[in-house]
């Protein structure tokens, strides 16, 4: 069977599965407690269920064990192994809390059990440095899709976005483990929105956040190019999962800002929440991180296949934005104070 027929086999049953595990995890967090109250930093007015990302995670192993084929590798059974245990440290969270520090040690953990598997970051000569980036990275998505779980349908649809465009990428480069993780993410993805979408009767919870932006994590350093060099590649998953990196560094640097602990510190200070002081509804805000990030996506098939000159030349284009969009994002009307 060709690979480009596999991933769609395993891109629809990820949309059927989570479509139809999503109303029983609802049903399941109704009954057992985990729910979501209305507060003063949160967006919601009424209790709204925690459990969807157990549904993503069911979504995304179901789809890919019912096709198991060519990618049944040891590396897989070490990402799966990976993404399990990250689901269940969020669970647990959801469900009676975590400190931050056991939490991101937890994380850190987890990051170690790919890493063991092979998947590392390979742009240095010196390994020690490599490994440092590759724990950097996988900790930083993993929670920087934490962070911007903060709006209906945010996070799933970011994560939809991201592996869409990890597919076509995968797709052009003849990355077979890669494109199987993305069909199976980004179909559990829409299967998932058709409950989180502004109004969402159903969170995806840290359960779901973190397992989401460890898989993304995971498939940036898995993505290979053939017919280019990693000088220059690196940039690309850097922009495939531009929109949540950059909300993160504008939390952080506003809260380092203000004087407060970026970690631990909570509030509506996040990208979406913003373009929602600035006039948006909540769709146009989550709508418009939509398209943000499939520009940036586009950007990143570009820097794929171009040249080292081209490819910094967008590189230095896009920071330069992304610098003055933080300055700019921390005046009227974005934000005060």
């Amino acid at each position: 069977m060709r690979a480009q027929t596999v991933w769609l086999l395993i891109l629809l049953s990820a949309i059927v599965i989570a479509m139809l595990v999503t109303p029983v995890a609802r049903a399941v967090a109704f009954r057992i407690g985990m729910i979501d109250h209305p507060a003063p930093r949160k967006l919601h007015t009424r209790p709204i269920p925690l459990l969807g990302g157990a549904a993503l995670y069911l979504a995304v192993l179901i789809a890919l064990l019912m096709l198991e084929d060519r990618y049944n590798l040891p590396q897989l059974a070490g990402i799966l192994v990976g993404a399990t245990a990250i689901s269940f440290l969020g669970i647990w969270d959801d469900r009676w809390g975590l400190r931050p520090m056991i939490k991101l040690a937890g994380q850190i953990a987890i990051a170690g059990i790919v890493m063991a598997t092979g998947v590392m970051v390979s742009l240095f000569p010196w390994p020690i440095l490599n490994v440092l980036i590759t724990l950097l990275w996988l900790v930083g998505i993993t929670n920087a899709f934490n962070l911007i779980d903060n709006m209906d349908g945010l996070s799933g649809g970011i994560g939809a976005v991201s592996a869409a465009f990890f597919l076509l990428l995968a797709a052009l480069n003849g990355q077979y483990l890669v494109g199987a993780l993305s069909a199976a993410v980004l179909g559990a993805c829409i299967g998932f929105l058709r409950y989180n979408f502004n109004p969402a009767s159903i969170f995806m919870g840290d359960a779901g956040s973190m397992f989401l932006g460890f898989l993304m994590a995971v498939l940036g350093i898995k993505l290979r190019f053939p017919n280019n060099v990693a000088f220059v590649t690196w940039m690309v998953p850097v922009l495939v999962l531009g929109i949540p990196i950059f909300d993160t560094a504008l939390v952080v640097f506003s809260r380092l800002r203000r004087g407060l602990n970026p970690l631990t510190t909570p509030g509506k200070d996040h990208l979406s929440h913003r373009l929602a002081r600035a006039g948006m509804t909540h769709r146009e805000a989550v709508l418009t991180l939509y398209l943000a990030q499939a520009a940036l996506g586009a950007l990143a098939l570009f820097v794929a296949m171009a040249g080292m000159l081209e490819s910094y030349l967008i590189g230095a284009i896009v920071g330069g934005i992304a610098l003055w969009a933080l300055w700019r994002l921390e005046r009227p009307p974005f934000w005060e104070g």
